[in-house]
This record gives C-alpha cells, sequence and structure tokens, in this order.
C-alpha cells in the first residue's frame, strides 16, 4: 500500500493513476484517508444515463395538487381580500 499527501497526489495524478491500477494507494488528508481504486466504464450505461431521462411515477401528493388554474383563482381572491382590507385604512 503506498500513502501519499494530497500535495504528492496533485503533483503526479498520473503517476499514482497508473500505480492504482497495480496496487493499493491512499491518499491521506488531515485526519481522513481515501482510497484511490479503478474502475471498469459500461459505456453503454454511461451512454444511457447521461441520454436518458427517468421519471418517477406520480405518487398520492401528485394527485392531491391543485391546477395551475385553480391557483391563480385562489390566489386572486386572496390578493382581493387583502386589497381590501388595507383600503380600508
Amino acid at each position: 500500500m503506498t500513502v501519499i499527501s494530497t500535495q504528492e497526489f496533485a503533483a503526479n495524478q498520473n503517476k499514482y493513476f497508473d500505480m492504482a491500477i497495480d496496487q493499493d494507494v491512499c491518499i491521506k488528508r488531515g485526519r481522513n484517508m481515501f482510497r484511490l481504486m479503478p474502475s471498469i466504464i459500461d459505456e453503454t450505461k454511461v451512454k444511457q444515463q447521461n441520454g436518458q431521462r427517468k421519471y418517477k411515477q406520480p405518487d398520492e401528493d401528485f394527485y392531491r395538487a391543485i391546477s395551475m388554474d385553480e391557483f391563480i383563482e385562489k390566489a386572486l381572491v386572496r390578493i382581493e381580500k387583502i386589497d381590501k382590507m388595507y383600503a380600508k385604512r
């Protein structure tokens, strides 16, 4: 296992990325230690995640929500009440 400082890692990133393929490389920062590990990238999954949006199914909150038109109507009623209240003063 190779333990290096953050300054050493910043100065020689390529060296330690290459080294992490064959052996453990840890980067020490203060009281914390971070392990540098290689991971094989599946290009098809990356393209799918970037190109496709995933939508969640509507839940109870969605079905209880009011429409924009209904919101505008209710907001205008409240604004008129506030306006009348302050217009009398």
